[in-house]
């Protein structure tokens, strides 16, 4: 993938949780617990992702991980819960910040490639992460798809709130309630993001 073809990153988070998010920045795991967030997250995947090391020594949990596109597994998953959560859009500066790193699909997979960021894009495959479906007649194949369909940006540590430029919501009502946050970036109203439509 080359930069050129980036616009934004997304982040699945729980509308309850943006205030703070615009407040104190997007936080890693391990920088939000002491916070109590709530989360959207699968347990079973976070425990993987809690003993992950990423190449250079630091805790997985101590990046802030973002999506190239959200329409992905993980929101899926959480589909039901669509009134409760926003995608936030995040400028592709974060390429940029110290530390980051690009993985070439769900950074809790063993088959997952990680690499220093900006040049870590190399690796991974749009026409996958941008596909509509992750399905394949294939069992194998579908797998790999789902994986690079949840290509990530890590940034260790936190992403500032200035590099948040918006979000998307599921619906009116969403909107709404992102509204009563005090948010006050553009929000546009995507069903199709959020598998409604």
């Amino acid at each position: 993938m080359r930069r050129s073809e980036l616009v934004e990153f997304h982040y699945i988070v729980p509308i309850a949780n943006v205030r703070s998010i615009m407040k104190r920045g997007i936080l890693c795991k391990n920088r939000a617990k002491r916070l109590r967030p709530e989360s959207v997250a699968m347990e079973e995947i976070q425990e993987i992702r809690a003993n992950k090391v990423v190449p250079g020594g630091r805790l997985l949990h101590d990046y802030a991980n973002l999506y190239f596109h959200a329409r992905n597994p993980m929101l899926r998953k959480r589909a039901s819960q669509h009134t409760e959560l926003c995608v936030l859009r995040v400028s592709t500066e974060i390429l940029d910040l110290p530390g980051a790193v690009i993985t070439d699909g769900n950074s809790a997979s063993g088959y997952t490639a990680f690499r220093q960021s900006p040049a870590g894009l190399a690796i991974v495959e749009r026409d996958l992460v941008f596909a509509e479906y992750w399905t394949d007649a294939d069992q194998i194949v579908a797998w790999q798809k789902k994986r690079a369909k949840c290509a990530e940006v890590l940034v260790l540590g936190e992403v500032p709130p200035r590099f948040i430029l918006g979000a998307y919501v599921s619906c009116p009502e969403s909107q709404q309630a992102l509204i009563e946050t005090g948010f006050d970036l553009p929000i546009a109203v995507d069903p199709h993001l959020f598998f409604r439509g």
